[in-house]
Parts: structure tokens; sequence; C-alpha cells
């Protein structure tokens, strides 16, 4: 048995100081009882929503997230990772999730396709997400890419946990009230249990962390601005799905522990003959196709260097 922590973060919308500040906090904590692999959000340093402000909040390789993470890692003897918005010497920008331990980063992992607005900051990446650490084979998958059946199949049978993390909006507050209250309560069901049942498909423990608290942020094409919240819930899982630690998305910033069994088993659901584990519901999958199109040309417009 292996004690592991998922962080839950308030994040402060494109302030690296006072984001690295909470994760460190966290992260210590997370450490100073007894964690062995720790968990931090998607985007980190960032927190993510549609704001030009992220144009200014993105960071090299070797900046002060990665820091943070060889430092925590180094500290406390530990697994630590998490992913952030990263310019490579290409001059592109990515998701990626850099996994550190006691001596160094070990690997990386990029996002394969950006979520929705998230089209507007960074590019996808098609590595497998697989990254040797010692005795373990840890997988690497966030958010949105726990909805689909190809990140299934790259992970399945070939690692011993997954580390996870998230940064899942909720519905905006629109009229008429009853039909986005419904489309909403739909919506934190699917991000809560993309999380907690993706173990079943792979056969593995999965240690996710996430964003919690309000968002207010634009909203490309639309006349008014995005006024909701991050979904929350950090959960740790074992091979099976069964919940072992979680931290419910109202208890705010702090962190689900928990002991896992590293290792990989018999998946106990094989995934769906389709692209999509979850089905989404009509606005999302429009909001997908739109946020791509406008995304795009905003990144290569506002993002893209070099």
């Amino acid at each position: 048995m292996v004690r592991v922590a998922a962080i839950q973060l308030e994040p402060v919308l494109a302030d690296i100081d006072a984001n690295l500040q909470a994760c460190e906090r966290l992260a210590t904590a997370a450490g100073v009882a007894g964690a062995e692999i720790i968990a931090l959000p998607e985007f980190f340093s960032t927190g993510i929503g549609f704001s030009e402000r992220l144009i200014d909040a993105v960071l090299p390789p070797n900046g002060p997230a990665t820091t943070l993470l060889q430092s925590i890692a180094s500290r406390f003897g530990a697994l630590v990772g998490g992913s952030f918005l990263c310019r490579d010497d290409d001059g592109q920008v990515r998701n990626a999730y850099l996994l550190a331990g006691p001596d160094g980063v070990l690997g990386r992992h990029d996002k394969d396709l950006p979520t929705l607005w998230e089209n507007a900051f960074y590019i996808g990446g098609s590595d497998p997400g697989i990254i040797e650490a010692g005795n373990y084979r840890v997988g690497a998958a966030v958010c949105w890419e726990l909805m689909r059946t190809g990140t299934v199949r790259r992970l399945r049978g070939n690692i011993d946990f997954l580390m996870s993390g998230s940064g899942w909006w909720s519905m905006p507050d629109w009229p008429p009230a009853a039909l986005f209250e419904r489309m909403e309560r739909a919506n934190a069901a699917t991000a809560h249990r993309a999380a907690t049942t993706f173990a079943r498909f792979i056969g593995a423990p999965v240690i996710h962390a996430a964003h919690t608290g309000p968002l207010d942020c634009g909203l490309p094409w639309m006349p008014g601005d995005y006024h909701g919240r991050f979904e929350g819930l950090a959960v740790i899982t074992d091979a099976t799905g069964a919940i072992v630690a979680a931290r419910e998305p109202g208890a705010g910033a702090g962190m689900a522990l928990g002991d896992i069994t590293p290792g990989s088993t018999a998946p106990l659901q094989d995934s769906p003959d389709r692209f999509w584990l979850h089905r989404r519901g009509a606005l999302p999958a429009f909001a997908w196709h739109y946020h791509r199109w406008h995304g795009r040309r905003w990144y290569r417009r506002h993002m893209l260097t070099g």
C-alpha cells in the first residue's frame, strides 16, 4: 500500500504567484501527512478560463511551475505531478503534465486535445502518456482525456496507476432556469463520474486532483461573460473504481488522502465502440465544435510565437 494525495485547489485565474503559493502549501501538507505520490490539478499555475490574462501566464518548461514540482518531490522523496501552460522552444504552447521525482523531472505528457475554450491557449499532443518512475509505470491524463476511448486504449494494461487532474466548468446560469439547472446536474454528474469510473476501464488506481470554487471570465462569440464554477471532486480510487478518499467540491481547497495498491489488473469494464466514453449532451457537443473554430484562430493570432 502506498499513501497518495489528490490536491483540490481554488485557483485565482492567471495569477501564477497566488496559485503556486497555494499549491506549495497544499502539497506540503500532503507530504507531511505521509503522501509518497501527490497529484496537482490541470493548469495548477493559472486555473483555466477564457481570459487574455493567460497570454502572459505561460511558463517555460524549466520555469517556476517545474521548480515547484521538483522542490516538493525532493523535500518529501515523493512523486509529484501536475500540468501547466508551457511554451516550448518551437514557440508553441502545450498543456504539459510533468512528473517529478526526488532527482528531477521523470517525464512529460501533453494533453491530446484542448477542451472548448482551451483551444485558444494551446495545441494538443500525441504521446502515449506513460512515464517510467522507478518501479512504477505512471499514466498521465487530464480532464476530458478521461472522456475518450482513445485514452483507455493507450493506458489499459500499461500502467500501475493514473495521475490526473481537471479544471471542469459548470454550465452557465442562463434562462430558462429549469432547463439549465437540469443540464448542470447532468454536467456535474459526468464530471465526477468520468474521474471515478476511469479505473474500471483501465484496471489501475486513479489519483485525480481538481479545481473548485467560482470562475468569472469572458465567453467567446457571446455578448455576455461566463459566471460559473469549477466542478471539483479531488478523488482517489482503487483499480476497481471504488472510492478510497475524496474531497467534495463544497469543501473547498484541501486534499484527498488515502492508500492504494499500485499495479495493473484486468479491467472491470470494456470501453464502448465510440469516440466518447460518456454522453456529453447537446450543448457541450455544440460548444465543443464552436470553441474549436474560434479557439484555433485566436491561438494563432494571440499565443503563437516564432
